[in-house]
């Protein structure tokens, strides 16, 4: 019997439609991998019997492996596969409970829809979302570890896991959560896989404490690696597995339900616009502005502007003709910049949230009058288009690229560097430089008050010399990086595209201690191979597009 035939016969979905293949086969990454098939599970019941099929197999000697799948919003190749697509936003997107003080939730359901749910019935959210809002879902969002535009202030989806459910790599079924001593000391205690789980991860984070301490990365946001520096409290004794499957991209097990909790955010917003040309000045700036607590503190650089300007009826068009018609003079005076070559190096965009408009107008009025003896550009946004128009720019860019300009691809491969704040006078003059030596046309947009920024290069992949620019610049940019302390990835994830790279940033050592809890929870290295563990430039080089 085929593989295919080998599930239907369990009563599982299953297709290889070629169609079907098709779409598996790419996220918005630069890589396309081919799957064997695609799986639909319709609930946790599934897909244990997926997974204990797979690990039979592997056990006799087949090389077969399994990726699990939410909206296919990964920039990093990290749910691609050339064996089994586990596909959840057809079936597994029930909401099975919504609190004031938290959501039970499958994985497959679309964040939009979550947030729509969570909104209406106690209006409360969970504020991790990531840029790609409305078309992620909320497994992709565990699996990366995701943040967004409010990590500033909220933290990322981390910070909100509470439980999940979790199909491990034999196909066994449990629940990690936050366990005190003793009730890690009974899970050791079982004999069973995952017995051996926790007493092979606790062994190894106690024995290897001094070494992950060291290795946990100094800056506002991570998600290089496993996070094991989160697992074990030494003052508590609280020992959470869910950390550690946070951000590990489907590669230690398969979340099948997750409880996260919600978050109320104050109803009120104003935003301080600040226009940057002497990027010397940017570690004051965010200095100042950072002691009057934005909710959100996001940026982007003269070319995405000009490009916004350039699409902007492809932008305003995606909405009604009334606010349609609003959004396009609402742009006039950006228009007017670009014709008379008034466009700044940075755009920087504060935004504070309070329970009034009055108070919120008041942080922000402070915030813009802490700047006022800085050579910098500043306005308060008056009206909802005002403030509507900034953040359209900083939330499309990345889909302008994507859909409009022929013969480029928007490729995502340096696309989510962290580094501290302090260092953006020597750091960025030093990437500008880096870059300047490549034939590139690329935009920037980021996180400042993180430290994170979003570099995405227009290129042509069916050009090899385009493909051997991606090979050639990265580790440069990363050395650069990591020079000054930093991170690659801060939301974005490893996948393929960065997981070559976890030894510049983490050395020898972790990258071993990584290797190690892969082989505690995997030991046929079935889930996700090659991602956080074991991926090589040459993946790199196999599976990149070479055609638009």
């Amino acid at each position: 019997m085929s593989l295919c035939e080998d599930l239907q016969a369990q009563g599982i979905d299953v297709s290889d439609a070629p169609d079907v293949l098709k779409k598996h086969s790419h996220d918005t990454s630069i890589f396309e991998k081919r799957p064997q098939i695609v799986v639909y599970p319709k609930n946790a019941s599934d897909v244990a019997t997926v997974v204990a099929l797979v690990h039979e197999k592997a056990a006799s000697g087949e090389k077969i492996s399994i990726a699990a799948r939410a909206a296919g919003t990964d920039m990093t190749g990290g749910p691609l596969t050339d064996s089994i697509s586990l596909s959840f936003t057809e079936q597994m997107h029930k909401i099975w409970e919504v609190t004031p003080a938290y959501v039970v939730t499958e994985p497959g359901v679309f964040y939009r829809d979550l947030e729509k749910e969570t909104l209406a019935k106690v209006g409360a959210l969970i504020p991790s979302y990531p840029a790609s809002r409305e078309l992620c879902a909320l497994g992709g969002m565990i699996g990366n570890n995701s943040g967004g535009e409010l990590t500033l202030r909220y933290g990322k989806t981390a910070n909100y896991v509470e439980e999940l459910d979790i199909v491990l790599s034999d196909g066994s079924q449990t629940t990690f959560r936050s366990l005190s001593q003793s009730e890690v000391a009974q899970k050791q205690a079982q004999q069973s896989f995952e017995g051996s789980i926790y007493r092979g991860v606790h062994d190894l984070i106690v024995e290897n404490h001094d070494v992950i301490e060291a290795a946990r990365p100094h800056v506002s946001k991570n998600s290089a690696g496993y996070a094991l520096w989160d697992v074990w409290d030494d003052k508590t004794g609280m020992f959470d597995l869910s950390k550690l499957i946070v951000g590990s991209q489907g590669t230690l097990g398969i979340v099948t339900r997750a409880r996260l909790k919600l978050m109320m955010l104050k109803k009120h917003r104003a935003m301080v616009v600040i226009f940057v040309r002497d990027i010397h000045e940017l570690p004051e700036i965010v200095r100042r502005v950072m002691k009057h607590s934005p909710e959100s503190f996001e940026s982007y650089d003269d070319q995405t502007f000009k490009l916004a300007v350039r699409f902007m009826p492809q932008i305003i068009g995606h909405f009604g003709f009334t606010l349609m018609m609003r959004l396009g003079f609402a742009f006039l005076p950006e228009l007017w910049m670009v014709l008379t070559g008034g466009v700044p190096k940075l755009i920087l965009m504060a935004e504070f949230a309070e329970d009034t408009p009055e108070m919120a107008r008041e942080k922000a009025r402070e915030a813009r009058l802490s700047l006022a003896d800085l050579p910098v550009k500043t306005k308060l946004t008056h009206g909802e288009m005002d403030a509507k128009k900034y953040w359209i720019i900083r939330r499309e860019a990345f889909s302008l690229l994507r859909k409009n300009l022929r013969g480029l691809y928007a490729s995502p491969f340096i696309d989510d560097l962290v580094v501290p704040i302090e260092s953006y006078p020597e750091f960025i003059p030093a990437l500008s430089k880096l870059l300047a030596e490549y034939d590139l046309i690329y935009t920037i947009q980021g996180h400042i008050g993180n430290g994170n920024f979003h570099i995405i290069p227009l290129m042509n992949l069916g050009d090899a010399k385009a493909r051997a620019t991606i090979l050639e610049l990265t580790p440069k940019v990363y050395d650069l990086v990591f020079k000054f302390g930093g991170s690659s990835t801060g939301e974005h994830n490893d996948g393929i595209i960065r997981t070559p790279y976890l030894e510049k940033m983490f050395g020898a050592k972790m990258v071993a201690l990584f290797a190690e809890v892969k082989r505690i929870f995997d030991p046929l290295n079935i889930l996700n191979p090659c991602k956080k563990v074991g991926g090589t430039v040459g993946d790199i080089e196999k599976y990149m597009l070479k055609k638009q």
